[in-house]
């Protein structure tokens, strides 16, 4: 996503907020009292986020209360208006975390903010300076007190700031549960997803199409260090594989012409992508979110070294000023600086994501301030460029490329130093032919099977290599 159409995105969104601020109360303006001027309730079954956003930075405190449970945020200096007295009507029946919500004037000079819980919650509740198109926003998440999702322990971990920076002692086992507990969640997440319903018999088709013609590659493989089609590594265990749909939640990506969001189209062809390698006997596959919920770039990469990842491949949608711009792009990590001025921009974005989906600013993470490049990262990076080169071949087979080459730069997301990652730009959502494409479900199985074919034609001639 360019900085140019970033500009653009926030004007026109910027001219909706000013709209949005005439139609308050005008009470609060009358006695200089700050004003929420927007409410967003994103729930997610990792945990359930509030945020309330303000043109001037927010006081507030919290605390909990039993019998039965509930959080209570008061907002110091805020006259109640009608944004605020949306927030109940914002929370829905399906929400895992949350029975009801509202607000009222506590006094003349506080709002309080009142959840009924439907379960005890672990809350983390801190402010947000602005960034992009939002103004300073004060943020509620809602953590389970008790939980089996491993996705919930990596975030307990960053929040605490102490993500491991070593994978699992003990892959095996630890594989096995997280694989449990991300087929259960993505077996929930596909029953809410329509458009998968509408082409699932569509790709089920496609998928036993795609196994049949790779049965018949795998033969022709086998002088590549494959056996039967079927070797999965140097030490006989599953390749396994991370998808990470990128943005989600708070964090739209980028915004198409006619208003595709580039986490929506992301998460619809990593879902149709995981399907395929799940047809796969010698892989297996996990995705950083299944839902639209939002995951911290640290968060993403730990996940893909906990369960001892082979590949890490990030998908998004580019964007840009000029409308005419399209093409698809693969990009890898570099130890030397970008490629290009486009490259750099474009990582210089996507690592902004933390800052608009929203984290607390004091949790410091070990995996983006990586910066010591050693032999075993150069080596890593060595293993993306091929990987990238062999997607970019196929995706050039469905779609004019952006560029000839697997581009480089920082891109913190990649940064796993012993993990072959990629960042694979689709095509460009602000243009508006290529937003088309890529809303269109069957565009879309194109896409997931270009990344496919490029995944087994890596992995034939480069056998994963055994984890400890």
């Amino acid at each position: 996503m360019s900085v140019d159409f970033d500009h653009t995105r926030r004007r026109l969104i910027g001219a909706a907020t000013f709209t949005a601020l005439l139609s308050l109360t005008r009470v609060g303006h009358a006695a200089g009292a700050r004003q929420i001027v927007a409410v967003r309730v994103w729930p997610s079954s990792t945990y359930t986020r509030i945020t309330l956003e303000s043109p001037e930075p927010l006081r507030f405190k919290h605390f909990t209360m039993k019998d039965p449970e509930r959080l209570v945020v008061d907002i110091d200096g805020v006259q109640l208006n009608s944004a605020l007295k949306s927030l109940d009507g914002k929370v829905g029946d399906d929400d895992p975390y949350i029975k009801t919500a509202r607000a009222g004037q506590f006094n003349p000079t506080t709002v309080r903010v009142v959840l009924d819980l439907k379960t005890k919650i672990e809350p983390q509740v801190f402010l947000l300076p602005p960034v992009a198109e939002y103004k300073h926003r004060l943020v509620i998440d809602l953590y389970p007190s008790a939980s089996n999702d491993p996705l919930l322990a990596l975030f307990n971990d960053y929040n605490q700031g102490k993500l491991d920076d070593k994978p699992a002692k003990k892959p095996e086992k630890t594989d096995k549960h997280a694989d449990a507990q991300d087929k259960d969640k993505d077996s929930k997440a596909d029953k809410h997803d329509k458009a998968d319903k509408a082409d699932k018999s569509e790709k089920t088709e496609k998928a036993d199409k795609n196994a049949a013609r790779d049965s018949s590659k795998d033969s022709a493989d086998d002088s590549a260090g494959k056996s039967s089609g079927k070797k999965s590594s140097r030490n006989g265990r599953p390749i396994t594989i991370v998808l990470d749909p990128g943005h989600g939640g708070e964090d739209p990506g980028a915004v198409g012409p006619s208003g595709a969001k580039e986490k929506v189209v992301v998460l619809q062809i990593a879902k149709k992508l995981k399907r395929r390698i799940e047809s796969q006997s010698n892989m297996r596959v996990f995705l950083t979110r299944d839902e639209d919920v939002f995951i911290p770039l640290g968060v993403r990469v730990a996940k893909a070294r906990k369960v001892n990842a082979d590949l890490f491949i990030s998908i998004h949608a580019d964007a840009f000023i000029n409308s005419s711009a399209r093409g698809s792009s693969v990009f890898a990590l570099s130890e030397k600086g970008a490629t290009s001025t486009a490259a750099r921009y474009l990582a210089k974005t996507q690592n902004e994501a933390d800052l608009i989906g929203g984290v607390k600013l004091n949790v410091k993470d070990k995996y983006l301030a990586h910066t010591l490049f050693d032999l075993t990262q150069t080596a890593t990076i060595a293993d993306s460029l091929k990987i990238g080169k062999q997607m970019l071949r196929q995706l050039g087979e469905i779609n004019r490329l952006h560029r000839n080459e697997v581009e480089q730069a920082g891109f913190a997301v990649l940064k796993a130093p012993d993990i072959p990652s990629v960042l694979v730009e689709t095509a460009f959502i602000s243009n508006p032919a290529e937003e088309a494409k890529l809303t269109n479900s069957s565009h879309q199985d194109k896409i997931a099977d270009a990344l496919f074919d490029g995944i087994r034609q890596y992995f034939a001639k480069n056998p994963a290599l055994a984890r400890v």
